[in-house]
């Protein structure tokens, strides 16, 4: 029997929500839903995501930091390193992208997301979209597609979770 898929969240999925379409102030039940879907295993996210999160100075960085918090898993197991290793040597050898995108992947939190996800068999959740053409950043779909990892938006994330706003 094959078990649902468990999917773990981009920065872009948290900043992207709470800038435009689900901010605070005017959609406060996309954040409970949140909370109650990690707090029932279904979505998670990455402690270098949180580490992005925390630069800010804002509602979301309160949130991440407060309520969301337990929901960030370790990147710190071996077979997520040696996920991570790999995508990076796949990355770097890649004529397509320019150096300083090689550059701007390798220290943020996109490669990290996509090994994890690989090792724990999760679905990548990002407002990225793949983009064979691109030279000057390392999208995280291309990234996927080049190791069989799925990926879905926020959108798709949110049906295959059955989720229905009600009044």
């Amino acid at each position: 029997m094959a078990r649902d898929p468990v999917f773990v969240l981009d920065a872009s999925v948290f900043i992207e929500a709470a800038r435009r379409y689900y901010a605070f102030d005017l959609a406060p039940r996309f954040w409970e839903l949140l909370i109650q879907l990690a707090e029932s295993g279904q979505i998670e996210s990455i402690d270098r995501v949180r580490q992005e999160l925390e630069r800010g100075n804002d509602d979301l960085t309160k949130w991440a930091s407060s309520e969301f918090h337990q929901a960030f898993a370790s990147t710190d197991d071996q077979d997520v390193i040696a996920s991570y290793g790999g995508i990076i040597q796949w990355v770097t050898s890649q004529p397509q992208f320019l150096d300083a995108a090689k550059a701007e992947f390798a220290n943020g939190a996109d490669g990290w997301l996509v090994a994890y996800a690989k090792a724990r068999g999760r679905v990548v959740v990002t407002q990225e979209v793949p983009n064979p053409e691109v030279r000057r950043k390392v999208p995280i779909p291309n990234v996927c597609q080049a190791f069989n990892v799925a990926f879905v938006d926020t959108f798709e994330m949110l049906r295959r979770l059955g989720v229905r706003w009600t009044r």
